[in-house]
C-alpha cells in the first residue's frame, strides 16, 4: 500500500495540483490585500467615507458584559453576537471578481499565444515525405519520356 501511495504521489498531475493550490493560496492572500487595502479604501473615499466592513444587522441581543463598541462588527462578532455582516460578504464578492478578472485575462493571455504559435506551424509547410519525393521526380522522368 505504501507503495502505491509514493506511485500516487509521484504523479505529474498530483504534483502540479498541490503547486497550483501553494500559489493559489498566495494569490488569495494578495488579492485580499489588494482589496481591503487599495480597492474599497478608493471606493469609500468616492463614496464618502463608505466602510463595508461595518455593514451588519444584528441578528441576537449584546452581551450584558461586552465593552466594545455596538458598531463594530469584529468586536460584535468576537463576542458573539449573532450577525448578518453582509459588509464583507461584499468584500469578499469584489476579491472573487478581481481575481476571476485576472484569471479570465491570464487563460486570454495563454490563448493568444497559444493561437499564434498555432498560426506560425500551420504557415510553414511540412516538408514532403521522402517517398512521395521519390514518386514526383518518377512521375516527372516519365512524363519527359516521348
Amino acid at each position: 500500500m505504501l507503495r502505491e501511495f509514493k506511485a500516487f504521489i509521484a504523479r505529474g498531475n498530483v504534483l502540479d495540483l498541490a503547486v497550483a493550490v501553494i500559489i493559489g493560496a498566495a494569490f488569495g492572500r494578495i488579492v485580499t490585500s489588494l482589496t481591503d487595502d487599495i480597492i474599497m479604501p478608493v471606493i469609500g473615499k468616492i463614496t464618502g467615507g463608505l466602510d463595508f466592513s461595518n455593514y451588519f444587522v444584528r441578528l441576537g441581543d449584546i452581551p450584558a458584559s461586552y465593552t466594545g463598541s455596538p458598531t463594530s462588527y469584529a468586536d460584535l462578532k468576537k463576542a458573539g453576537v449573532p450577525l448578518l455582516g453582509y459588509g464583507e460578504f461584499i468584500t469578499v464578492a469584489v476579491n472573487f471578481l478581481i481575481v476571476a478578472f485576472i484569471i479570465f485575462l491570464l487563460v486570454r493571455g495563454v490563448n493568444r499565444v497559444t493561437e499564434r504559435d498555432k498560426a506560425k506551424v500551420e504557415t510553414t509547410p511540412a516538408p514532403d515525405a521522402p517517398d512521395v519525393v521519390l514518386l514526383r521526380e518518377i512521375r516527372d522522368e516519365l512524363r519527359r519520356r516521348p
